[in-house]
């Protein structure tokens, strides 16, 4: 039976046309830029699907568009932007990613979303003809048609049109049983990272997992990963021999899903593709699992999270402790009061990143495996985040991947709209911290001025001191040398902690405020050179 014979898909899909701002910068944010309380339907912002990468299933969904009144009036007016009917406005449906440079993934488009051109919708009469269907264009018959139909690297709306019905497999009950595990089992693993919107807890905490030893309770996690991604696997290619017993096509396709190609984040083979040999993917997975972690503990510090309760707890502009402890009345794990954590890579404060994450480990995993876990947290970062140093403590490790290496990750994991702000001194690091963009106010510059930055200077021309005087005292020429070496870094750090005081109490004193509607990278270059990295986050 040829199965062109057979109706096409858009005798059932209802949409035609996708959205278009023209201005993106403008209209266009990522969903953990912006208030909280101000996303959902009726609201500023609504979730916006534009592709992303190769997935299948479920997730890609990161980004909000303006969606008020305003905005909407502007979509219509202006000849070089486009809105979809009313019709199709908070609909649920299927998305994929335009460029399928990739390989095309169909996901499931949650109600109260919307879409745009680099991330496309089809709609359905009702919610059974979705997972009916999305198990036709996740199946291997739809990803060998797809080139045929359009041979260049994308796949329109009008492609997807014109794929055939298929009935006799798309009537199967196993299609739509099949799909609803696999959106499930999908959704659960996207929800499972700190940039969903659903996202409640990290796995690692998770009370299924949980063990007094970390690394015990991480090699339940990846026990139970590696089954999600077979069993995934296994449904996938239920779902192909479905189509392909139905079709007779046995001869010219296979059922097989190679691992690569289940497409969870929380599956090494596909996460990080390439020719990787097992051990190589399970240290990569193993570090980026722990430096999830170290994220995670750096929420809780700031508030965003709690280990009493799933979810953002503070995740709205200018939100405070008191807001947490309304929420959370007894914390098990305390918020910094006015969330400014410092990164140092010495230990000034006895409240710096460094410090509060043992707490944290010690608080979650209890005191009797506190070394042992840290030491695990340690081992896990020198697999792959940072290299390896002879004869350092775990904590120091922990504090060198903290001041070196962690706002890099936060920056990648975030897509250079980071939610933790480092501020710092200069190249000299005499002074680093983070700062949460949702608990910014006004007056946060001044308080990390005179809680941090000027005790800071009155310590180190303390250490300076001392320092000068063992250097005198010192019997060995070696010993001075040594100290002269030392010397010379304070002396520049002194230096740049010095000039950025200065520029810290100028720009407190300008009271500056955030609009969290006009995303990170406006208000993130409010405060010059401040802040690191500010040329990558916001432009030349």
């Amino acid at each position: 039976m040829k199965t062109f014979d057979e109706l096409p898909l858009g005798e059932l899909i209802l949409t035609e046309g996708q959205n278009k701002t023209a201005d993106n910068d403008k209209y266009v944010r990522l969903m953990w830029e912006v208030d909280r309380n101000t996303v959902g339907k009726g609201l500023t912002w609504l979730i916006y699907s534009k592709g992303g990468d190769y997935r299948k299933w479920f997730g890609n969904l990161q980004h909000v568009v303006n969606w008020s009144a305003p905005a909407r009036s502007h979509y219509r007016k202006s000849s070089s932007c486009r809105i979809i009917s009313e019709n199709y406005w908070y609909r649920e449906g299927v998305t994929w990613t335009d460029i399928t440079s990739g390989g095309t993934g169909f996901r499931y488009l949650p109600i109260d979303t919307t879409f745009d051109m680099s991330g496309p919708a089809a709609f359905f009469e009702n919610s059974s003809d979705i997972y009916k269907h999305i198990s036709l264009l996740n199946s291997s018959y739809t990803k060998y048609l797809l080139p045929v139909l359009n041979p260049t690297l994308h796949a329109q709306l009008r492609d997807v049109k014109a794929i055939p019905q298929l009935r006799d497999a798309v009537c199967n009950a196993r299609c739509y049983d099949i799909s609803k595990s696999c959106i499930h089992l999908s959704k659960a693993d996207w929800d499972s990272f700190e940039i969903s919107w659903d996202f409640t807890i990290l796995p690692l905490l998770h009370f299924d997992f949980r063990q007094p030893a970390l690394k015990t309770n991480y090699q339940k996690l990846r026990a139970h990963w590696r089954e999600m991604t077979l069993e995934t696997q296994r449904l996938e290619e239920e779902n192909n021999r479905i189509f392909i017993e139905a079709y007779g096509l046995k001869d010219e396709l296979t059922s097989n899903v190679p691992l690569e190609e289940i497409t969870l984040t929380s599956n090494p083979y596909y996460r990080y593709g390439g020719n990787r040999s097992e051990e190589n993917l399970e240290t990569l997975l193993q570090c980026d699992t722990l430096r999830e972690l170290v994220s995670y503990g750096i929420g809780c510090m700031m508030g965003r999270y709690s280990l009493d309760k799933p979810g953002l707890i503070l995740a709205s502009q200018g939100e405070t402790t008191r807001d947490y402890l309304a929420q959370i009345p007894k914390p098990s794990f305390t918020p910094d009061e006015n969330a400014i954590i410092p990164l140092t890579d010495q230990e000034w404060f006895p409240d710096d990143a460094t410090n509060r994450f043992r707490d944290f480990i010690s608080t979650v995993w209890g005191e009797e495996h506190l070394q042992e876990n840290l030491d695990f947290v340690a081992e896990s970062l020198c697999l792959h985040a940072i290299k390896p140093k002879k004869g350092e403590a775990a904590l120091e490790t922990i504090r060198r991947y903290l001041s070196t290496q962690f706002y890099k990750d936060h920056l990648r994991t975030y897509k250079k709209r980071p939610i933790y702000w480092l501020f710092s001194s200069g190249k000299q690091k005499a002074f680093e911290c983070l700062v949460y963009l949702h608990r910014y106010n006004e007056s946060t510059l001044a308080e990390m001025r005179t809680d941090y930055v000027i005790p800071l200077t009155e310590k180190l021309a303390g250490y300076v001191e001392k320092l000068e005087q063992d250097k005198e005292a010192s019997a060995s020429a070696a010993e001075a040398k040594r100290i002269e070496k030392e010397l010379s870094k304070l002396y520049k750090q002194q230096t740049e902690l010095n000039a950025f005081d200065e520029k810290l109490r100028h720009h407190a004193d300008q009271r500056i405020s955030l609009d969290l509607d006009d995303g990170v990278r406006v208000n993130y270059g409010k405060f010059g050179d401040l802040l690191a990295e500010a040329k990558s986050i916001c432009g030349k």
